[in-house]
């Protein structure tokens, strides 16, 4: 299992409490991927999830982390987010409120924290709507990016 803090062990358990709850089964496979995306620093493919999970969990397979990260993605513990010319899916776990940014260019996703208007609660009085999730994109490109193209001109 990957070694959470305490505050990350905190999230962990109130997800899992959320499947006990659904009576969803909570298999070993599912601990470790939910704990791997509490964990991450980065916004990983399920091939990446699969491929630094495999050697601790050699039964896992690619088809399960793509199933577990769906049922994830469902209720609404982590987003997925598309980079624009690129066919891979990323995966962001939800645990607290920020705004990806996204560059054009390389396709690198950063974090930005920052404390958000309750844009939900605006958008659902403005349209009648009852919001079931927001996600936040910002495309830019990135300052390395910007190096590299300063640099061929």
């Amino acid at each position: 299992m990957i070694d959470l803090t305490e505050e990350l062990e905190v999230e962990y358990q109130a997800v899992l409490a959320h499947f006990r709850k659904k009576h969803s089964r909570i298999t070993e496979s599912r601990k470790a991927i939910l704990a791997y995306m509490i964990a991450a620093n980065h916004h990983p493919s399920a091939e990446q999830v699969y491929k630094d999970l495999s050697f601790k969990y050699p039964s896992l397979s690619l088809a399960t982390v793509y199933n577990n990260l769906r049922v994830l993605v469902d209720e609404g513990f982590v987003t997925e987010i598309k980079v624009t010319n690129d066919k891979t899916t990323y995966f962001d776990y939800k645990g607290h409120d920020h705004i990806n940014v996204i560059c054009e260019n390389c396709g690198k996703i950063s974090d930005l924290e920052v404390e958000l208007p309750d844009i939900a609660h605006e958008v659902a009085s403005q349209t009648g709507y009852h919001i079931t999730k927001s996600q936040f994109l910002i495309y830019g490109i990135c300052e390395n990016c910007q190096k590299e193209q300063e640099e061929r001109l």
